[in-house]
């Protein structure tokens, strides 16, 4: 874990370093998954199953290849009644958000008689990318499949790794809850290939949603074009900003719930008070005795980790601002006065009592956030990842009258005269050249 002051003469060096490190994978996977996506596109379901056997160790059949409805229905069955009822609550809380977002088609009447407008439309099949190497993550199945399902897509298609042949209960009860009957247990870049391109079991896609390893994410960047894709998650990350009057304990967690996501993962602590962030630093370190996935959270923290003292919070957002986190949480005396000076984020949690992990499962604002420095520029999954626009225009002889003059002289010079004659002639102007 790196200490950063900006009080020390070489912090803008140090920063910048912190800034250009990569935490995504140094492997070359283009190559392999290349390969995959035209053994699937060539070969089908014969090739999901092989590729299913090979990566997830377990024989895959054709006919086994999407699971069965009352597979489904067993399995949130089999879901405690507790689990049942938070997967429904926060269901709820994801939906009532994500309706809220729901957009307005425009039309209108200008003072030349030109009508015009824009209506809004559901993508009609989207394909879901579920998780399910290091952990499962059925709150995903929610935060992807419930803002589709408030868009108003039709057809929802769901594929999940089952390493060794083991479906997550809680996976295939989310699934339920959400409203998703169409579900695959194939996994890895076979999945997104198969929901790009289509097989005889896995009919294709429009656009393709949801987090995965480096090899989901390469195949995810190649099929695009092909299918829309939400966007190329790279590893977890999180900025805290808290001042000494915290409990240096729920920081420490808190920083600690992003690194135990992936060794990849950064988790960085701005303060502006040096003993407090001492004493967060060895809470990390005594937490990690005690948790289970401390090897994972360990080597995030010790490689990627770091604490960065500032001399006064404007400091403090316009180091937030290079680093466009995907989570940042703001735990100062008027967090929402700091949050007003910072621009970039994927989403932001206000209060010492807000923690980033409430957000991952229950607050209902989406937890598919833009990572890597992304948030400069992309938002975090919502119910307009699953609309599009279409503009229209109506007018009649009037409304060309009156604008169809410019339109004619622009495309003359533009060299584009079959443009000029398609507008000059219903003006009456048949000599146009």
């Amino acid at each position: 874990m790196r200490r950063l002051s900006t009080a020390e003469p070489d912090f803008a060096a140090r920063f910048a370093a912190l800034l250009d490190e990569a935490r995504e994978t140094t492997e070359r996977v283009d190559g392999v998954v290349s390969a995959i996506i035209a053994d699937v596109r060539t070969r089908g379901d014969a090739a999901l199953c092989e590729l299913t056997t090979r990566f997830d160790r377990f024989p895959l059949a054709p006919a086994a290849i999407r699971i069965a409805p009352e597979e489904i229905a067993a399995a949130s069955a089999s879901v405690s009644a507790e689990l049942r009822d938070a997967l429904d609550l926060a269901a709820r809380r994801i939906e009532a958000f994500h309706r809220l977002q729901l957009p307005r088609d425009i039309a209108e009447t200008d003072a030349q008689g030109v009508s015009f407008g824009l209506r809004w439309t559901a993508i009609d099949a989207v394909g879901l990318y579920v998780p399910g190497g290091k952990a499962a993550y059925p709150s995903s199945v929610l935060m992807n499949a419930i803002p589709a399902r408030v868009a108003g897509v039709g057809r929802v298609a769901l594929c999940v790794p089952t390493p060794d042949g083991a479906l997550n209960p809680l996976v295939l009860a989310a699934a339920q809850r959400a409203g998703v009957t169409e579900c695959y247990r194939i996994g890895g870049a076979q999945a997104v290939a198969a929901l790009a391109y289509g097989t005889a079991s896995v009919p294709a896609v429009d656009k393709i949603v949801g987090p995965g390893n480096a090899f989901v994410a390469e195949a995810k960047r190649q099929v695009f074009g092909r299918v829309g894709i939400d966007s190329i998650a790279g590893p977890s990350e999180v900025v805290v900003l808290a001042d000494a009057d915290n409990d240096p304990r729920h920081v420490a967690t808190d920083l600690l719930a992003q690194a135990e996501h992936d060794e990849s993962a950064q988790a960085i602590l701005i303060s502006d008070d040096a003993g407090f962030a001492g004493r967060v630093a060895a809470a990390v370190e005594a937490e990690l005795t005690a948790l289970p996935r401390a090897a994972i959270a360990g080597a995030s923290w010790r490689a990627h980790g770091a604490v960065i003292l500032v001399r006064d919070w404007a400091e403090a957002a316009a180091l937030v601002d290079r680093l466009a986190p995907e989570h940042l949480q703001i735990m100062v005396k008027d967090p929402q006065a700091l949050f007003a000076r910072i621009r970039h984020a994927g989403a932001a949690f206000l209060g010492r009592f807000c923690p980033e992990a409430i957000g991952d499962y229950i607050a209902g604002p989406n937890h598919v956030l833009p990572t890597g420095r992304t948030a400069r520029f992309a938002s975090g999954l919502s119910v307009f990842d699953f609309l599009k626009r279409t503009t229209w225009v109506a007018g009649g002889p009037d409304a060309l009258a009156a604008i169809g003059p410019a339109a004619v002289t622009l495309a003359e010079a533009e060299g584009l005269t079959a443009h000029a004659r398609s507008i000059a002639l219903r003006l009456g102007q048949g000599a146009a050249t």
